[in-house]
């Protein structure tokens, strides 16, 4: 493990160095360094003010947002792995996505009057993820009789319905709107301010932190819910606690980003390839893996076509999709 670990923090400073350093401006990195410790006191500083402005109110935040968006897309996801020892859970499983996608979709396309507005938009689509997981919870049991399977089936009924409403409500919108809502569902880091990072940072500490607390008792119900249970864990508190923490962090995320996909479904697919099915070592690990894929993303969404971009989600599902379709030619590797 000690190797994996070693190289995954070096693949994560790279992605933070290039994320400051790589655009359509080039920005040498020791220049970047030397404006850096400017900063701090030492040395001064080469950069003219255009080219700091560049790297600390449009670089810094965008890179800072893509590695908390990363980090918790990733570990929501392992842990959505694990409490439903599924390997095809992610983080969108139980209706966050569409919740999220209608809320912002009211949002944007103006239901009512005098919600078209930037600060509107995740806020309703943060709430949207919420009342969906809620009512995902509701309907599967509410803790009393709910198991995996009727979360599950419950999460793709509502799922299916929220969906149902954003495309009606699509269709009343503005040709302007509609594509205003599809740019929202593939996912960008563009809008990155270091109020969306300070927005965001505790939902990502808190709910990351209390997944990470919980990897020992999902090593413990990879065994069987009956198992876990006569070995004396508490597998419906524990279910309730590390859903609606991955959840709740997966929502804060979405609400400022967007949809980005496959990142909380391959990240801890590759990381249990790489050190084996203790969640212990996964989680964590999905933590940098998960921030770093994200970033080397949004870099090559930002540059491959500059001055324009390529939606996020799009750069995450081109690399994602091959990746996973090579996860699933080794499964026998990927037991849960």
């Amino acid at each position: 493990m000690a190797w994996v670990t070693s190289l995954t923090l070096v693949i994560l400073a790279l992605a933070a160095v290039g994320g400051l350093v790589v655009g359509p401006t080039s920005i040498g990195a020791s220049r970047v360094l030397g404006d850096t410790l400017s900063h701090l006191g030492v040395g001064h500083s080469t950069l003219t003010s255009m080219q700091s402005t560049i790297i600390w109110q449009l670089r810094a935040p965008r890179m800072v947002l893509g590695l908390l968006a990363g980090a918790m897309l990733a570990v929501a996801g392992g842990t959505y792995q694990g409490v439903f020892r599924n390997p095809l859970a992610d983080p969108y499983l139980l209706g966050v996505a569409a919740g999220a996608g209608l809320g912002a979709t009211i949002a944007i396309v103006d239901v009512g009057g005098g919600l078209s507005t930037p600060s509107w938009t995740p806020l309703l689509a943060f709430a949207g993820a919420l009342v969906a997981v809620g009512v995902t919870w509701i309907i599967g049991g509410g803790g009393h009789r709910a198991n995996t399977s009727t979360l599950i089936l419950a999460g793709v009924a509502v799922a299916s319905l929220l969906t149902s409403a954003q495309t009606y409500l699509q269709q009343q919108g503005s040709v302007n709107s509609l594509a205003r809502v599809y740019i929202w569902l593939l996912g960008s880091l563009a809008s990155a301010s270091w109020s969306s990072v300070l927005l965001v940072l505790p939902y990502v500490i808190v709910c990351a932190l209390i997944c990470l607390f919980a990897a020992r008792a999902l090593d413990v119900m990879s065994v069987g819910e009956e198992e876990s249970r006569s070995l004396g864990l508490p597998v419906r508190r524990v279910r309730l606690v590390v859903i609606g923490a991955a959840s709740l962090g997966t929502a804060a995320i979405v609400s400022a980003v967007g949809l980005i996909g496959f990142v909380g479904i391959v990240v801890p697919h590759v990381m249990r390839l790489l050190v084996g099915t203790s969640y212990r070592r996964i989680l964590p690990l999905s933590i940098l893996a998960g921030a770093a894929f994200l970033v080397l993303a949004d870099t090559i969404a930002r540059t491959v076509l500059a001055p324009s971009e390529l939606p996020l989600g799009v750069v995450t599902a081109l690399v994602g999709a091959p990746v996973f379709v090579l996860i699933l030619s080794l499964r026998g590797r990927v037991s849960m």
